[in-house]
């Protein structure tokens, strides 16, 4: 790390001593901006390490706690990043002596919405190259990782090198080697993320019963197969360095509905004062009356409210959070007091907090196939004037980045064409962008669901020759035909990138879907359809929508409100 980025860093962390002082003077004002304008980087660096294990917050939670209870001990306020990162490395290596037995790399992915690769790919909406890097750290080891967590903040200019050593426990010489080593395994990583992407057919046929989830296992045997694959190891474009790929990239904003609170675990002032011991009685008393009063502030995205929770909060309306990069000292004007009211009087909304009246509220979500002779209810018939379609009758999308749009007032139906004989794996589903006027999902059809099975051991998402298609962790299944009702406008786009599938799109009819729906086992069907609309505005909406136009479809939330 050259000279002018460690001065640079010494001066950004300088920018900060005075509220930092003041926070350890006990103002709860200059306490708030400090961890508004810390916890962003703390939770990069937790998640990173972690990649998103449900206990990330609990980390998280855990360092912030530390770093409030003993902020008084901390003698050089120009060291507080250091001492800072330090305390978050600390509880990620107690957190892994906790665990009674080693986990596999995926165990993140295979119980979350989104692990922390995925996550980084949505906020920072990272293509090509940089997006690459992002999912490779699917591939390292717990080891690797925490490293990893801090030589991207390095590289991104959050940290110094002497930093990074200081959280990592090591010299600056041993860290530079734990450096390259990394690197050198990141780039296996990222290969084996563009092998997955591409179409090798031997590639195909050696993952046919992976489960999609990365283990060291699979990584050992893709990495072997690309060392001696031409196909897989002719990469089509020039690779760049990891680290120049990663300069500039802001830290990953705080999630919607993250909270954080500073109640030193509920400890008593003097309980607090008396474990800290006689030298910082005056400090954890002051914070603990502090953390005791009721809301003192509103920042942007995020309000401190009564206890000392830290909630982030954004509605529908609000744009999405704005990359957080580290603190500066315009981030840290103080925000003008707001009046506290009694803690018996129920606080006003903020501004982050009105409410929002939505359509689509009832958003789908995951089901129970039906019984194959249960009849479905009764399919509401809403205004019908018509649906054109920029490819006319019928769209046939088999490829990534593939786009229909769909205008006016009518139904739509949606026909899934899953193909694991091609390509198994995970699946990155499909995604409606650019909404204009409403989108419900109104019924599932085609006489099966796509995970009905269809021989022994087989479904419609492969079977034990071709492989398995394996959806993202809370996606709805799907059914053969999905039937759509549209009021607007929107356009629909195959993001395929891991298993192979296909959408056949056709502008349909109310009849059409009721006629479908109503097709059951007596006619050589596996099962009647299910009717999910329920006529209202709170009828289900399609997982994966947006009134947004991404630079990537792919980037759309899983659970979106309308």
């Amino acid at each position: 790390m050259d000279r002018s980025r460690t001065r640079k860093d010494d001066v950004n962390t300088r920018e900060w001593r005075d509220t930092i002082a003041a926070a350890q003077a006990g103002d709860r004002q200059a306490l708030d901006e400090l961890v508004e304008g810390w916890l962003p980087l703390v939770y990069n660096i937790v998640g990173r390490a972690l990649n998103g294990h449900a206990d990330v917050d609990d980390v998280v939670q855990e360092t912030m706690l530390r770093a409030v209870g003993n902020l008084g001990s901390l003698r050089d306020p120009d060291s507080f990043r250091s001492w800072l990162v330090a305390i978050a490395m600390r509880q990620i290596r107690d957190r892994a002596r906790r665990r009674t037995a080693p986990a596999p790399l995926a165990e993140a992915t295979a119980q979350d919405a989104a692990d922390f690769a995925e996550l980084t790919v949505l906020r920072l909406q990272l293509e090509g190259q940089r997006r690459e890097v992002a999912e490779a750290v699917r591939w390292l080891d717990d080891e690797d990782r925490q490293l990893l967590s801090l030589w991207w903040l390095e590289v991104a200019g959050e940290l110094s090198r002497r930093e990074l050593a200081a959280a990592a426990g090591i010299s600056r010489q041993h860290a530079a080697v734990r450096v390259q080593r990394l690197k050198e395994r990141v780039e296996t990583a990222r290969g084996i993320v563009r092998a997955l992407d591409g179409a090798c057919p031997d590639l195909r046929e050696l993952t046919g019963r992976w489960d999609g989830r990365p283990d060291s296992v699979w990584r050992k045997r893709l990495a072997r197969h690309i060392r001696g694959c031409g196909y897989c190891g002719d990469t089509r474009e020039t690779v760049v360095p990891a680290e120049r790929l990663l300069v500039g990239i802001a830290l990953v904003p705080l999630p919607v509905g993250f909270t954080l609170s500073l109640a030193l675990g509920g400890k008593t002032a003097a309980a607090a004062a008396g474990a800290a011991g006689a030298a910082s009685v005056g400090w954890s008393a002051k914070v603990m009356a502090a953390l005791t009063q009721p809301a003192v502030a509103v920042t942007a995205g995020a309000t401190i409210v009564a206890g000392g929770a830290y909630v982030v909060v954004q509605t529908p309306e609000d744009p999405p959070p704005r990359a957080v990069s580290s603190p500066t000292a315009a981030s840290t004007a103080r925000p003008p007091a707001v009046p506290s009211p009694s803690p018996s009087a129920t606080p006003s909304p903020s501004p982050t907090q009105r409410k929002v009246e939505l359509y689509g509220t009832v958003v789908d979500a995951v089901d129970a196939a039906p019984d194959p002779d249960a009849e479905p209810a009764v399919l509401p018939h809403r205004p019908e004037a018509g649906v054109t379609s920029s490819w006319g009758a019928k769209a046939v999308m088999q490829h990534r980045g593939e786009t229909v749009t769909l205008s006016g007032q009518g139904y739509v139906l949606v026909r899934w064409q899953i193909a694991p004989q091609d390509r198994s794996g995970s699946l990155a589903m499909p995604t409606w962008t650019a909404l204009k006027g409403k989108l419900f999902h109104v019924a599932s059809a085609g006489g099966r669901r796509m995970d009905d099975a269809t021989g022994p051991g087989t479904t419609g998402m492969g079977g034990p020759d071709t492989g398995f298609t394996v959806l993202p962790a809370g996606t709805q299944q799907m059914w053969q035909n999905e039937y759509f009702y549209l009021d607007g406008s929107v356009d629909l786009t195959v993001n395929e990138r891991g298993a192979s599938y296909g959408l056949t799109v056709f502008p349909s009819s109310w009849e059409a879907a009721d006629k479908d729906i109503n097709y059951g086992p007596p006619q050589g069907a596996i099962r009647y359809g299910l009717v999910r609309d329920n006529g209202e505005d709170t009828a289900p909406v399609p997982q994966y929508v947006t009134r947004a136009t991404p630079a990537d479809p792919a980037t759309v939330a899983q659970r979106s409100r309308l």
